[in-house]
């Protein structure tokens, strides 16, 4: 099934992405590029909106158009419950992570935890896990729901297509680093936004309102569901009611309220694509406020996401509704279900030409946005917490071109995962996503959360606790995909294991938690805490302290004694010439993102004043007062729609 486009989409399509690159490549041209805290960290001068807007854009990916609106197609409201649960997890970011993770210094995730516990095997491990997780999780999303549209819906090759919009991304997040990220991100989540709320108004008008949603969607079922009198392809009693049964909900409300909260905390307060963002804030206080943006944001994915699905559902209950493995095949090669089909093809029959157009462009500007934040975050990873240990001494034109290879290896190796992405189909590609992230990040959130609020949590307790929680989530997960449910309608038995056809994935979360909280807890209660000096302002209680840090040779290099450069701290003398003649020079510094303004000496105390300046977590009170109650009337508004559409 391809449905045809016209001139005018394919002029808006052609504008944006000249847009997006022009962006991208004008932020190249900025200064602090050229350094370390430059190209990760934007050299941690960011304002508050392109931060919100970046850290909104980042999450707002392709499999959020794809995978939360089909969600919402088959089961109604609930999966409203991840949106509205991060607002939470947002504000906890800005006013309980960050202050912790700025006042240490720390660049990425993993330096914190070897701040936090010495060592290099948990941070090493961490960066791994990380890299793993971005591969066949993350990147497989982005692409998974971008061939999903594009093979299915615009009759493009899917290798041409990913291609474009991989090199087209790479390009600007290359040369650019974090800055082209976030300004590009901004300009995306306008996109989104405009377009998300266009697509909603229009398709509310169409099927008469609010009243015209509740009266249809509980008959909104394809004709094989109707004529053969199955349950099959049903829409839920429950459709419109976020809080579900324990034993019978697709989102079951314990596993809502305490299993999500470990993903949530992960994927927000711990991840490095979001964390980074709030990093390269120009002070504390920016930071905040562009959690408290993005927070904000996330509350209109109900309208969005969720409303546009369901409406989609009815607009075409044949294809989006299909229970027939048959009809399902014929029409979106997925015997499974089509619902991950929901938003785009709402947007491609009911949008006008044109309009369209700007709507595929808002879909495209999610797949990129969020390939740009993982690619960024990898290389971040791979540069700082993996290369490093291995050359101490890089410099840094060494570690631009470290970083800008590892974007490279990542883009290669995505490309040759399309093959098994293309038989990975599944009837629910959320729930999927949101079941692997279960049985791999729990432990990792508990490890930050007892790191945080817990000085006695030792390196031992940390690491095995990790191995621990590794070895059952992984049971879980083979246990989980060795056999697979049976088809509904089908007639056959569940001879699924126990532990999976009963307890469900966020169910086991809260398990998997529990399991690596009392391993993490016993083993450092019977092994060596850390000296309190050595705890200084990494955890909650210490993160006021003076004193840094102090590490032992046994643990690896002090980073207050590394080598400070001008340049790392994104400080040079001013180039002769213009920033414009800057983005001409030679194609050896323009690669490797190195100017050729001599490095300024800065003395010892220079340098001090340098990293106090980097590390401190102080901003304007009156400010913070006014977030204070921004945050505490944006959390009070979420409860009311819980408990009104509970």
């Amino acid at each position: 099934m391809v449905e045809k486009l016209f001139w005018e989409d394919y002029l808006t399509i052609g504008i944006y992405f000249a847009l997006v690159l022009a962006l991208g490549l004008w932020s190249t041209c900025r200064p602090n590029k050229g350094s370390a805290a430059g190209y990760f960290l934007a050299g941690k001068n960011m304002h508050w909106i392109p931060i919100g807007a970046s850290i909104y854009a980042s999450n707002i990916g392709a499999p959020m158009f794809i995978g939360l609106a089909g969600t919402a197609a088959a089961n109604g409201f609930s999966v409203t419950i991840y949106e509205w649960h991060a607002i939470y997890f947002l504000i906890a970011l800005g006013w309980v992570f960050v202050p912790v993770y700025v006042a240490c210094g720390a660049y990425t995730m993993p330096e914190y935890l070897r701040m936090r516990f010495g060592g290099r095997r948990i941070r090493l491990y961490a960066s791994c896990l990380a890299l793993v997780e971005y591969v066949l999780h993350n990147i497989s999303a982005e692409i998974y729901s971008g061939a999903i549209f594009m093979q299915q819906l615009l009759g493009w090759n899917m290798y041409l297509c990913v291609a474009l919009i991989l090199a087209v991304t790479a390009v600007y997040t290359i040369t650019g680093g974090l800055t082209s990220v976030i300004y590009t991100d901004t300009l995306q989540a306008v996109i989104l936004i405009a377009g998300g709320v266009f697509v909603t108004s229009m398709s509310f008008s169409d099927i008469g309102g609010w009243d015209g949603l509740v009266t249809k969607y509980p008959y909104a079922a394809s004709n094989h569901t109707l004529y053969h009198n199955v349950s099959c392809g049903v829409p839920r009693r429950d459709a419109f009611h976020i809080w579900r049964s324990p034993v019978t909900g697709d989102i079951p409300w314990p596993g809502a309220v305490f299993g999500l909260t470990t993903l949530g905390l992960f994927t927000w307060c711990q991840d490095q694509i979001i964390v980074q963002r709030c990093l390269s804030a120009k002070n504390l206080g920016h930071a905040k406020a562009g959690s408290l943006l993005a927070a904000f944001l996330k509350l209109f994915g109900f309208l969005l996401f969720v409303i546009p699905g369901m409406i989609s559902r009815i607009k075409f209950p044949e294809e989006i509704a299909c229970a027939d493995p048959e009809s399902c095949e014929n029409f979106c090669q997925n015997k499974a279900g089509c619902s991950n089909l929901a938003y785009p093809l709402l947007v491609l029959r009911l949008l006008p030409s044109g309009y369209r157009g700007l709507m595929l462009a808002a879909l495209l500007a999610a797949l990129m946005s969020s390939l740009t934040s993982i690619f960024n975050s990898a290389s971040s990873i791979v540069t700082l917490d993996i290369w490093r240990q291995f050359r101490k001494k890089a410099t840094e034109a060494e570690l631009m071109v470290v970083g800008r290879v590892t974007i490279l290896v990542l883009i290669g190796v995505s490309i040759l995962w399309l093959p098994i992405l293309q038989q990975s189909q599944g009837g629910i590609l959320w729930f999927y996503l949101q079941a692997v992230k279960s049985y791999l990040i729990v432990p990792w959130c508990q490890l930050f959360l007892l790191g945080f609020f817990w000085k006695r949590l030792t390196e031992q307790g940390a690491f095995w606790g990790l191995m621990v929680g590794l070895v059952v989530g992984l049971i879980r997960m083979g246990l989980d995909f060795a056999i697979a449910a049976p088809a509904c309608g089908s007639g056959e038995p569940d001879t699924r294991f126990p532990v999976v056809a009963k307890v469900d994935f966020l169910h086991f979360a809260i398990i998997l938690a529990a399991v690596s909280t009392i391993a993490m807890v016993v083993i450092s209660l019977f092994t060596k805490p850390r000296e309190e000096k050595q705890l200084y302002r990494v955890t909650w209680s210490t993160r006021h302290a003076i004193p840094e840090p102090e590490l032992t040779d046994e643990e690896g290099d002090d980073p207050k004694s590394a080598e400070i450069s001008s340049a790392t701290m994104g400080i040079e003398d001013p180039p002769s010439y213009s920033a414009s003649s800057q983005c001409s020079r030679n194609m050896k510094s323009w690669l490797c993102g190195i100017g050729d303004a001599p490095e300024k000496y800065i003395s010892p105390e220079e340098k001090a004043e340098i990293r106090r300046k980097m590390t401190s977590i102080t901003h304007n009170a009156k400010w913070g007062k006014v977030l204070n109650v921004l945050a505490v009337i944006l959390g009070t508004v979420t409860a009311f729609f819980l408990g009104y559409f509970g």
